[in-house]
């Protein structure tokens, strides 16, 4: 399969682009039909195939597929341990014997390479390393364990099987009075070597890194111990992975060969005052409307998901957004409503019109940041999420953020399921969590789970700087999309490709096919 975006098609598509009218004269109506000349695009046209329930609610989160056995391997949030599904015939998924952990621990995340599933297990101290079991998928038989981090939140695989990378997100206790260090370990297959790499090195120059908008703030922690990796996605080649810290608003930039975390990339934050930035900030106002706001978003991303354009490494974020809540003694809880807080009379001279709940109010907002001369009023407003997807160079420069155009999308499309019924407008909104790709041909589509909205956004990503709405997928009954999963056509038991979508609340799972 060649790789996308030759010299040739960069410049045709760049002339094609500025020729259209409407973006459905380039995406067509996902039958693969265009007017032009060129060459028919490959089909996207995902629809409803099947779906069964796990376990009930709370049953399924995170799920791994093997094209050698066609099983499917879930998290199951209400039992430990992990259900199995074979999914040989798509429309008639069978139950199978469930695989019991030979390790005590919850079951966070699973990664299938050749033949191999990975299982990620946090302990139930809080403070104590977690583990990586690996089964093989046919025998369901465990082949071998192997210690990580504190809480193992996220496993994968390198594309080369060389390598096993997770996530520990390290997370205080209740009353923060325990707050291990955030790491990743990287497992050598082939030889069982496992090496936990720490954010020691960067203690330190936290004021630098905030500088840039990354957040260094738990109460009396070191950047080592703030820090909280949260999902990994590695290049096309194995050697370099990208990492998640949520509530710290960045991204870790790993080298996988020589072990070491080499860089911390600040996203900064998202200007709501922008044009094309736009958010409903209230739910109690009687209305869905978007419009501009005096305040910003942290990035804060869930997933990310790489992918590579003419040798460039881009890496896109779903920009869920995350609040640091611990009401132990003494705690920790750095939100609230923006109606709760003083604001600075100079910079919101409208201050009181703002925080009536039809406008500002109800809004929740960090109290981290923002008092920027430390008189203990507000005077920049910073909230959670930037309610969007973005897609960033390898080295951390924003080259595409969405926008308001998930609401926009969302209300124009599906008005009740719009920031959850309205529900969540003062919160994070929609609430984008989950993202993945999946090459057809010479296309890159992006997949967007919306966990608040309940739905699947896709989109046609292959020009990194103008991605191409396609579709909007759900189905009744699917509560909280959690994990979002590609098949290939070339690994799917019906030879077409899939897209395997757990539902975290309503327990289910629910398959799309590119009919």
């Amino acid at each position: 399969m060649k790789k996308i975006f030759t010299p040739l098609l960069s410049v045709f598509f760049l002339v094609f682009l500025f020729s259209c009218e409407h973006i459905d004269d380039f995406i067509g109506d996902g039958d693969g039909d265009n007017d032009d000349d060129g060459p028919t695009p490959a089909t996207v046209n995902f629809s409803f195939s099947a779906t069964f329930l796990v376990d009930g609610e709370d049953s399924a989160e995170i799920t791994a597929f093997d094209p050698a056995t066609y099983k499917l391997f879930v998290t199951n949030g209400a039992i430990p341990e992990i259900s199995v599904f074979d999914l040989s015939d798509l429309h008639n998924p069978q139950r199978l014997a469930p695989i019991a952990c030979n390790t005590s621990g919850n079951p966070n995340s699973v990664a299938v390479s050749d033949g191999v599933l990975a299982v990620a297990l946090a302990s139930e101290d809080v403070d104590a390393n977690g583990v990586v079991e690996l089964f093989d998928t046919d025998t369901q038989n465990s082949i071998g364990v192997y210690h990580v981090g504190v809480l193992p939140d996220m496993v994968t695989f390198t594309p080369n099987g060389e390598y096993i990378l997770t996530a520990n997100e390290g997370e205080p206790n209740d009353d923060y009075t325990i707050d291990p260090e955030g790491s990743v370990s990287v497992i050598n297959v082939s030889t069982g070597e496992v090496t936990t790499l720490s954010f020691e090195g960067f203690n330190g120059m936290e004021e630098a890194l905030e500088q840039g908008g990354l957040r260094v703030f738990g109460p009396h922690a070191t950047l080592a111990q703030d820090v909280e990796p949260e999902y990994v996605t590695v290049s096309d080649d194995s050697k370099t992975a990208w990492v998640a810290l949520q509530e710290n608003n960045g991204v870790a930039v790993v080298d996988i060969a020589n072990k070491q975390i080499t860089d911390i990339l600040p996203l900064g934050f998202k200007n709501y005052a922008n044009p094309g930035n736009e958010i409903d900030p209230s739910d109690e106002d009687g209305k869905k409307e978007l419009r501009s706001v005096p305040a910003f978003g942290m990035y804060q991303p869930d997933a990310l998901a790489y992918y590579s354009v003419n040798g460039m490494d881009y890496i896109v974020s779903a920009n869920e957004g995350d609040a640091r809540e611990y009401e132990g003694t003494p705690g920790f809880v750095e939100e609230d409503r923006i109606a709760d807080v003083v604001l600075d009379p100079d910079a919101f001279p409208d201050f009181e019109t703002l925080q009536a709940e039809e406008n500002l109010g109800r809004l929740k907002l960090t109290l981290v940041n923002g008092d920027t001369d430390g008189d203990g009023d507000y005077d920049e407003l910073y909230t959670f999420g930037a309610r969007s997807f973005s897609i960033w160079s390898g080295m951390g420069q924003l080259v595409y953020d969405s926008g308001n155009e998930i609401a926009q999308r969302t209300l124009e499309l599906t008005p009740d399921a719009f920031n959850g019924d309205d529900g969540r407008s003062d919160d994070k909104g929609a609430e984008p969590e989950a993202v993945s790709i999946l090459q057809i041909d010479q296309r890159y589509i992006l997949f967007v789970g919306l966990e608040r909205n309940s739905q699947v956004l896709v989109y046609d990503i292959t020009n990194p700087s103008f991605p191409e709405f396609l579709q909007i997928l759900s189905s009744d009954g699917d509560v909280a999309p959690e994990g979002v999963l590609p098949v290939a056509a070339e690994d799917s038991p019906t030879g077409k490709d899939l897209l395997i979508v757990s539902n975290e609340v309503s327990g289910t799972v629910t398959i799309y096919e590119n009919k």
